[in-house]
């Protein structure tokens, strides 16, 4: 599946959230998750480009994410207050690390649920490729 396919059945699926700053739409993670499900996703930090890494969502409640030179980790997935949230199980303070999906400029992007050094991060790819990861635990 395109970026492109993937984020027009991503905005169509959802009522248009509250604008977050001009042309940046929120997408309701519930909606997000429908169209990744199955799918594996690359991450690019937006001012750099640099690949940040990569996830592969085993369903709506469980992901496994890699990052470039590193091992595989699985996540908890969670929805709360309109952001998705991921609970690895290498966390050191044992604290989600969650994100607000949105669109702008009809790319797909997810921001760090934080107001002090909030990160911005591009889907740059959406796949049915498998991260090829050992010892998946079932979902």
């Amino acid at each position: 599946m395109t970026t492109g396919k993937a984020l027009r059945r991503i905005v169509l699926g959802t009522a248009l959230w509250p604008v977050m700053a001009p042309a940046q739409t929120l997408i309701a993670p519930e909606a997000f998750l429908d169209a990744v499900v199955g799918k594996t996703i690359t991450f690019h930090e937006i001012r750099s480009g640099m690949l940040v890494g990569t996830e592969e969502f085993l369903s709506s409640t469980l992901s496994v994410w890699r990052m470039e030179g590193r091992g595989c980790v699985y996540g908890q997935i969670t929805t709360p207050n309109g952001q998705i949230c991921f609970l690895y199980d290498d966390a050191p303070d044992g604290l989600p690390v969650c994100w607000w999906p949105f669109v702008h400029n009809d790319r797909l992007m997810v921001r760090l649920a934080r107001f002090v050094d909030s990160e911005t991060q591009e889907v740059r790819s959406i796949s049915d490729d498998s991260l090829n990861c050992p010892s998946a635990p079932l979902s």
